[in-house]
């Protein structure tokens, strides 16, 4: 089974979205800073989480984005299928056509494994990861990368503007 970058980085924005909305609404200017993805393919997967009922916009000063439910009602393998990403171990996609368009020898070796995978990340929800402490260590150490990232930002501003004038 090959999980690509959209279904690892579906699942690592909503882990970051479910740390840091529960006193306000996020960004996902700040998401991507946090977790060094591109803002705009951070808006293709955030569009289909929205149409996937998984988060809710808020608009306006002070707005981003928030769960749309609780993160304990939230689990891994619904993430990935919301943002169109198979959890599947065959090599025909589940079609059963894997040879000459009959299922191959060990396709039912392959369709098991995928079942296996699906349940066990249908038995994680995001509730589950913010409770582990290495999580959090790893949430805070992020938050303080990207303070000093926006530090370095804002200098390089104020320097270039004072080269300016």
């Amino acid at each position: 089974m090959r999980l690509t970058t959209k279904g690892r980085y579906a699942v690592t924005a909503m882990l970051d979205l479910a740390f840091h909305s529960q006193t306000k609404p996020v960004t996902l200017t700040d998401i991507a800073a946090r977790q060094t993805i591109s803002l705009s393919y951070l808006e293709q997967l955030f569009a289909r989480l929205r149409r996937a009922n998984m988060v809710k916009g808020i608009r306006g000063p002070g707005g981003g984005y928030t769960l749309a439910g609780k993160a304990v009602d939230i689990n891994i393998a619904d993430i990935i299928a919301a943002v169109d990403e198979p959890i599947d171990a065959t090599k025909c996609g589940g079609e059963a056509n894997c040879q000459n368009e009959k299922a191959c020898l060990t396709h039912d070796l392959w369709m098991g494994l995928s079942d296996q995978i699906r349940d066990y990340l249908k038995g994680i929800t995001l509730a589950q990861l913010l409770e582990k402490h290495h999580v959090q260590e790893i949430s805070k150490r992020q938050d303080e990368e990207a303070k000093v990232i926006e530090i370095h930002r804002h200098t390089e501003l104020i320097s270039n503007l004072n080269d300016l004038l």
